[in-house]
């Protein structure tokens, strides 16, 4: 039995980056004796164990063979006798077909380490076109390494496209790709690459927008990237950007916080972006506040202006953020039930809306440029 490093971990060592999750292989074991050494069987398509100590993932070395259409459409096959390259070669790009042994000596059949040197992302092998998922992965490592595309694997990827094997993509699994591509550190980069191979129009047409050039996206999110900014930030931006934000929300079946995200943006995208909040904006402010339902969930307008932030320019967007989010911490801070005893049950609403108008305005005024701090 023989225990290799492999994927991701093995490139991003070479590429003296973070190794965040390792994976390995195992050659010439059986599923009986990984259980006999104490590993945890968890695969259900193929045998893969759970270490007793590190939790990390041994998966026996495999072949696959395409049996029928779409992601799930493997049949798979592992013994002793599949051999590590074997194994490799059903990998994706050469930069993730690399091993390492126990000495940390890399394995490279496939010239992973020469692609990463020339920063070209490549695949192993003809099998690339049996799985559209690769294509989404793909077009995420160009957002994360800002790697070419070599020409034969782009007319590959044109290739499945245009059989339809794009269109045969569950939800769940595009959304999973869009969110991780939507964190890499050069966003745009993903649905670039995803309109130059033909993918976009099938998989994400709603987000034909974003690559426009007259689209503000692009700026956006290399400013949401540079933060840092969390994935609801992010998706923020794009549901800002792009008119059918509800429809993807729905169609990929996004978590409910970031469909009730979409519908924010959508419905109330003209007072969410709007520049500049003026001292007689006290009733606009109020009114977004409370439809975005924020006087009980503030979480939710906040990751809306925090994209907001990003698409406005130069400090326009930092004043944007920074006054809705005083003015939302005080209007919450009114206190409702002192007034509500203080009414003595007359028009209690009307009431407590008048305090927040009146705290909202007072924030307006203080924050607006120009005015008097020390009235």
């Amino acid at each position: 039995m023989r225990i290799y490093e492999v994927g991701g971990a093995v490139r991003d060592r070479l590429l003296g980056l973070p190794v965040r999750d390792r994976d390995w292989v195992v050659v010439g074991s059986t599923p009986e004796q990984m259980v006999e050494l104490g590993f945890k069987p968890v695969g259900r398509d193929f045998p893969v164990f759970l270490h007793p100590e590190t939790h990390e993932e041994y998966a026996l070395a495999r072949t696959e063979r395409k049996v029928a259409p779409g992601y799930h459409g493997f049949q798979f096959h592992a013994d002793p006798a599949v051999t590590l390259e074997q194994d490799l070669e059903r990998r994706d790009l050469t930069i993730n077909a690399m091993a390492a042994d126990a000495h940390g000596r890399v394995i490279d059949p496939y010239g992973g380490q020469a692609d990463l040197a020339a920063g070209v992302l490549r695949h192993v092998s003809p099998a690339f076109a049996e799985d559209p998922v690769r294509i989404l992965r793909l077009a995420r490592f160009a957002a994360r390494f800002d790697f070419s595309v070599a020409d034969a694997t782009l007319d590959l990827m044109r290739s499945m496209v245009a059989r339809g094997e794009v269109a045969a993509l569950v939800p769940e699994r595009v959304w999973l790709e869009l969110s991780k591509g939507l964190q890499e550190v050069a966003p745009m980069r993903f649905f670039a690459m995803l309109q130059t191979c033909g993918a976009l129009q099938v998989c994400l047409p709603e987000c034909l927008p974003l690559v426009s050039a007259q689209c503000p996206a692009a700026p956006a999110l290399a400013r949401a990237a540079a933060l840092g900014l969390a994935l609801p930030a992010r998706f923020a931006v794009l549901a800002l950007c792009i008119a059918e934000a509800v429809g993807l929300a729905e169609r990929l079946r996004l978590p409910a916080a970031l469909l009730d995200l979409a519908r924010l943006c959508s419905v109330q995208r003209e007072r969410l972006l709007q520049p500049a909040w003026t001292p007689d904006a006290a009733e606009a402010l109020l009114q977004l506040i409370e439809r975005a339902d924020a006087l009980r969930r503030p979480q939710r307008l906040e990751e809306a202006m925090t994209g907001v932030a990003c698409l406005l320019e130069g400090e326009s967007g930092k004043r944007s953020l920074a006054t809705v989010l005083a003015g939302l911490r005080a209007a919450r801070a009114v206190d409702a039930g002192a007034i509500a005893a203080a009414a003595g049950g007359k028009d209690i609403a009307l009431r407590v809306r008048a305090a927040r108008l009146k705290v909202l305005a007072d924030v307006l005024a203080a924050r607006t440029p120009g005015a008097d701090r020390s009235a």
